[in-house]
């Protein structure tokens, strides 16, 4: 299988570090023009110069904004108006206790992980819509479907990401136009270090603690390690692709066995 996105200008929210980073280079290495996602001048200059010293030729936009925001969106569409390829791949996470997670958090979970992709999708269908192509892909997660108990919020955010997919995929119908979202599971980023070294000893070497983690808190993945970024991202770029044409309005694992079922 080749797969040929030349011509093709994609936006990957997030896309500085971590899952999106790896997705943006992805993208790029497949021949797509990719506009690099982040809040500030410097984290973005850095990943184009990561992105471009690994693939060299490729054509690296820097669209520094805080797409969190109405303001951030607008500064955002002024530099990219137009895109055959949105990747909303931009979320937070952390540990909470259940109880003590108040409205506040609740609203920022949903702000970002939900309406940031909301907002972007509807700036952008439109526009794939008349052109008669597109893609658009909700960078989603095995907590929407297994929520942890650790941070039910979280969980919350991701499962309406699902929801949205499928009603977007719904309104871009008969167009072209396919949305979907990622079900990502325990992958190895920066974040998630943190995040597994509030759960284990901070004093076990990095491995040991990646075992520890996934043997006590994620025992039900089949793959028994967390995933590297590039996997996500090869499911990603081949959902962008012309071959992907026919999966629409679907929620597609790339999550290691972690999500117990034989449907997605």
């Amino acid at each position: 299988m080749k797969i040929d996105l030349s011509g093709k200008t994609a936006l990957v929210t997030g896309s500085t570090s971590g899952i999106g980073a790896a997705i943006a280079r992805g993208l790029a290495a497949a021949g797509a023009r990719v506009a690099v996602n982040g809040r500030s001048e410097r984290t973005v200059s850095a990943a184009i110069d990561r992105i471009g010293g690994e693939i060299p030729g490729a054509d690296l936009v820097p669209a520094v904004a805080d797409v969190a925001t109405e303001d951030g969106t607008a500064a955002l569409l002024d530099t990219v108006p137009r895109v055959d390829v949105l990747v909303n791949n931009l979320g937070i996470f952390e540990q909470a206790a259940a109880l003590e997670i108040p409205d506040d958090e609740w609203r920022r979970y949903f702000e970002v992980n939900v309406l940031t992709a909301v907002r972007l999708t509807r700036a952008y269908l439109p526009g794939m819509i008349e052109a008669g192509w597109g893609r658009v892909q909700n960078i989603a997660s095995d907590s929407a479907i297994v929520i942890p108990a650790e941070m039910i919020h979280y969980g919350m955010s991701k499962t309406a990401l699902l929801a949205v997919s499928r009603g977007f995929a719904k309104e871009a119908a008969g167009t072209g136009v396919t949305v979907n979202s990622v079900i990502a599971g325990p992958t190895h980023t920066g974040g998630v270090e943190d995040f597994v070294y509030q759960l284990v000893d901070r004093d076990l070497p990095w491995e040991e603690a990646q075992r520890v983690f996934m043997r006590e808190h994620r025992p039900q993945s089949l793959l028994q390690r967390l995933i590297e970024p590039e996997e996500i991202a090869n499911l990603v770029v081949y959902l962008a692709s012309p071959l992907a044409s026919a999966t629409t309005g679907a929620a597609v694992r790339v999550d290691g066995g972690y999500v117990d079922s034989i449907v997605p």
